[in-house]
């Protein structure tokens, strides 16, 4: 006599056999799936091909081993393209920032761009920043820190309006090409200068720059 047990273990086996089918003919596999070979290479294109990060000069300003690198070129501010007290103000401070690159730089084109032949300390200065920037020779410190600067808004018979700059110079040191001082001078007192400015074509000007006091 045949054990009950056996035709129980045979009709599972069946069955199992029948799922197994089934499964197969359906295109469904038991077997664990590698990654697609497809998305690997298109994730690691995608992680080469990005663009590297570009680097932006840093400004340095100068010191007893060198010149100053990378200074920014002063922006005239929205306030400064006004035609009205505040906007004569800003552009006087503007104006001294223009004077600072030029110490630093020698450059003087951007200030002479916004300043009148007949500038008093103007004529003073340039000889100095172009002479301190030739030559392997540089400027360090001397920046004008701006105090102060105020008009009463007042038009003379010119159209011109006076405005009046505190300010302090910093420590200041003329260095010779072999990085040797040729001259320096410590930070002043407060000092001021009188500015003539006048606005025509739409833009401040200043006319004459000159120490009040002499």
């Amino acid at each position: 006599m045949t054990p009950r047990t056996s035709v129980s273990a045979r009709f599972f086996m069946i069955v199992s056999l029948g799922t197994a089918l089934t499964l197969t003919a359906c295109g469904i596999s038991t077997q664990p799936q590698s990654a697609s070979p497809t998305v690997s290479a298109s994730a690691s294109a995608s992680v080469t091909g990005a663009p590297s990060p570009t680097s932006t000069a840093v400004y340095k300003p100068a010191d007893a081993k060198g010149k100053a690198e990378n200074v920014p070129v002063p922006v005239l501010p929205e306030a400064a393209k006004a035609n009205t007290k505040e906007g004569v103000e800003a552009f006087a401070r503007y104006w001294y920032d223009l004077m600072n690159f030029a110490y630093e730089t020698g450059d003087l084109k951007p200030v002479n761009t916004v300043t009148g032949s007949g500038c008093a300390s103007c004529s003073r200065v340039r000889p100095t920043v172009e002479e301190w920037n030739s030559g392997g020779k540089w400027i360090e410190g001397g920046k004008l820190s701006i105090v102060a600067a105020d008009t009463k808004f007042t038009p003379d018979t010119g159209g011109n309006y006076q405005v009046i700059i505190q300010y302090h110079r910093q420590a200041i040191s003329y260095h010779r090409s072999d990085g040797s001082v040729e001259q320096s001078s410590p930070k002043t007192s407060l000092q001021a200068d009188i500015m003539i400015a006048n606005f025509n074509n739409g833009a401040w000007t200043a006319s004459n720059v000159d120490r009040i006091g002499g």
